[in-house]
């Protein structure tokens, strides 16, 4: 899978994509991501990307051509599943969308900044907008961080233990059942005694059971309620 972000702020990024996980999918060839500083595609001699909104609006507006520069010649090299905005009013990432998102072979993601994107851009390149919650951002680069990250765990391959992926909250619609580690007995602060019995059928009940509970007590809005 490739990912190609557009950001005007690619250092943001830099760090983020060569640590842990990421870094690993990219260099087991499971996962490309690449990083496009949207300057490098305007002919300002500034190198400027923005420019005052027609009405009188306050703030700043990312121009249409150097967007447009950078995805054309993107797409002249090949097809792209998906061209995606980070946008507070895009529909909301979840696990479902991730799942959907990591099937593919290629997608863009565009970081806004500044007051947002000229309008254009949106209705004629832009094919998704996703948001990650409902709160602004300064830049749409922790956005494109969280979307690719959620992404690329969940290629076969990228995690060693593939069921843990398969067993992440929401993979269900439910959170996760809590896990516990050694020593059993901790200042007297004990692991369930149905773990440490080895009886691995009462085991995954108590798992179940234990997902169901937890999701019903902080997050009901999960549950199908038909």
């Amino acid at each position: 899978m490739r990912i190609d972000i557009i950001t005007v702020l690619p250092e943001i990024l830099e760090g983020f994509f060569n640590q842990s996980i990421l870094m690993r999918a990219q260099k087991k060839g499971l996962a490309e991501i690449h990083l496009h500083n949207l300057r490098d595609y305007t002919a300002d001699k500034h190198r400027r990307v923005d420019d005052y909104p027609y009405g009188g609006f306050a703030g700043m507006v990312m121009q249409c051509e150097p967007i447009d520069n950078c995805i054309s010649s993107l797409k002249s090299q090949r097809h792209y599943d998906e061209v995606i905005f980070t946008s507070p009013d895009g529909e909301q990432f979840t696990q479902s969308v991730a799942n959907g998102l990591s099937l593919y072979e290629n997608i863009i993601l565009l970081c806004g900044h500044y007051k947002g994107i000229d309008h254009r851009i949106r209705e004629h390149l832009i094919t998704r907008e996703i948001s990650i919650g409902d709160y602004v951002l300064t830049g749409g680069e922790l956005a494109a961080a969280v979307i690719a990250d959620a992404v690329v765990r969940i290629i076969p391959g990228v995690i060693g233990d593939e069921q843990s992926a398969l067993s992440d909250c929401f993979q269900d619609n439910l959170l996760a059942a809590p896990v516990y580690t050694r020593p059993a007995d901790y200042k007297g602060w004990k692991v369930p005694d149905i773990l440490l019995s080895g009886d691995e059928a009462r085991i995954k009940d108590w798992e179940i059971n234990q997902c169901y509970e937890r999701t019903r007590l902080l997050r009901p809005d999960l549950l199908d309620e038909d």
